[in-house]
């Protein structure tokens, strides 16, 4: 059997071995057998084929892999569904309170209620999404707030508190 058909198939069964690992080690060494591969088929001595095999390897494990792998992990940290909405601005439509209300929230209307359940928040309030509960929205009025934090500062170690429960 020819070298570069060895090299070939060293370079297939790699691969194919990499959709059990997925840690694109053994896809990089088949990188490396497809290299002598053709080391192979362009007449290079076997000590020549080995060298550029494992040269080719080392450079894909160092080069190729690390980048591979940035790019394979870039999702994990992205915000979807009804968390990418906490944080948000919303609109008030119909009067918030502790129990019911309903918002603007992402260009559609949503069910909502107070954080701080003293808040009763009037329509045209621009408010912040805190927390989704289900399907309801859980909203603070942040002026308020901004105005309560003048008034009466929180210490260094103290949080200020809300005064509702979530």
């Amino acid at each position: 059997m020819a070298d570069w058909l060895i090299w070939l198939i060293a370079a297939g069964v790699l691969a194919a071995a990499e959709a059990s690992s997925l840690a694109l080690v053994l896809i990089m060494m088949g990188g490396g057998a497809a290299a002598g591969s053709v080391t192979a088929a362009l007449g290079g001595p076997l000590f020549l084929q080995v060298v550029v095999a494992l040269v080719a390897t080392v450079a894909l494990l160092g080069g190729v892999r690390p980048i591979a792998q940035r790019h394979l992990h870039l999702g994990s940290g992205a915000l979807t569904g009804s968390d990418a909405l906490v944080g948000r601005t919303a609109v008030v439509l119909s009067a918030v309170d502790a129990h019911d209300g309903r918002v603007r929230l992402n260009g559609a209307e949503w069910s909502a209620r107070a954080f701080d359940e003293q808040q009763v928040l009037v329509p045209g309030t621009e408010v912040r999404v805190v927390q989704i509960s289900g399907a309801t929205a859980v909203v603070l009025d942040e002026a308020r707030l901004d105005d309560r934090r003048a008034l009466d500062p929180p210490g260094e170690d103290e949080p200020l508190q809300h005064g509702g429960s979530t």
